[in-house]
């Protein structure tokens, strides 16, 4: 048998040539570890960014129910703007601010769409329309709505079908356009003027607070109803709902892409929650 041929090469010479190859590996792998820091940096700071933004200047919410028709539908995104009246602990994502009070503080006007926390549990978002400021007195009798006094003007515009909550039910409903007496308009739902809460004992506001109610009066919880609602203090507010940039009907949108772009409500999109208001008519506030 033939010896094997031994090696004339220095075990040395043998570890200097795989040098190289391990210092490509540590090389690509501190490279690797570098761009995982530099995402990890990025996505970082992007979070805080977004946080910033959701915490000081827009907060997008989405409506879940058929309160606010037919001014907010089911399946309609929107921007709250949370510098409208000031930063209160609520401000901050898990009302977190560790503050009581509101910094900067602003008085929300009547007419205004207001996102808050219920009072009775804060970590749930509602959404209504103020009608009430502090000092002034509402009540609702017959399906009337009165403000210190006086009641509120409105006017038929007509019967309409409208979805509720995102069912397959639909309800007719008269329509009408509610004017405050400082001017402030906007559109109601009425299934009637005998339903349960059309007929309420008087309310007098509390320092601090707003008394609001939901667009589709026969159909929403607000501070008509005590036990849940009643009066919202100013510290729940969490911000104005200023404009609507998204919306979708939930009722014919499906897991198939190719339904999306006939779900999506594209006369909705980008539309102004600000009620309109006239320049015409004296103001009437309590102080």
């Amino acid at each position: 048998m033939k010896e094997a041929k031994k090696s004339s090469e220095n075990p040395q010479q043998t570890s200097l040539r795989a040098a190289p190859k391990k210092t490509a590996y540590k090389r690509e792998e501190i490279e690797e570890k570098g761009e995982m820091g530099e995402f990890a940096k990025t996505a970082i700071i992007a979070v805080l960014l977004a946080l910033f933004i959701r915490t000081f200047f827009f907060e997008p919410f989405n409506i879940p129910s058929g309160s606010m028709l037919p001014t907010l539908k089911v399946g309609d995104y929107l921007f709250v703007s949370k510098s409208a009246y000031g930063y209160s602990k609520h401000s901050f994502p898990f009302s977190m601010g560790g503050f009581e009070g509101r910094i900067a503080e602003k008085r929300p006007m009547r007419g205004d769409p207001v996102v808050f926390k219920l009072p009775t549990n804060t970590s749930i978002d509602y959404i209504k329309r103020v009608v009430g400021l502090p000092g002034d007195t509402v009540q609702v009798i017959r399906g009337r709505l009165y403000l210190n006094g006086e009641q509120v003007a409105r006017e038929a515009i007509g019967l309409t079908e409208s979805n509720q909550n995102g069912q397959y039910v639909t309800r007719r409903l008269n329509e009408y356009i509610e004017t405050l007496p400082d001017g402030t308009k906007y559109h109601i739902f009425e299934e009637g003027d005998d339903q349960s809460l059309d007929n309420t004992p008087l309310y007098t506001v509390p320092e601090r607070h707003v008394f609001v109610m939901g667009d589709n009066r026969d159909n929403s919880q607000d501070s008509r109803v005590g036990s849940l609602v009643g009066y919202v203090p100013f510290e729940n507010l969490v911000g104005r709902a200023d404009i609507l940039f998204f919306s979708i009907n939930k009722n014919t949108a499906s897991w198939n892409p190719i339904s999306w772009p006939t779900s999506i409500r594209f006369d909705r999109v980008l539309n102004s929650l600000s009620p309109e208001r006239s320049t015409n008519v004296t103001l009437k506030i309590n102080e």
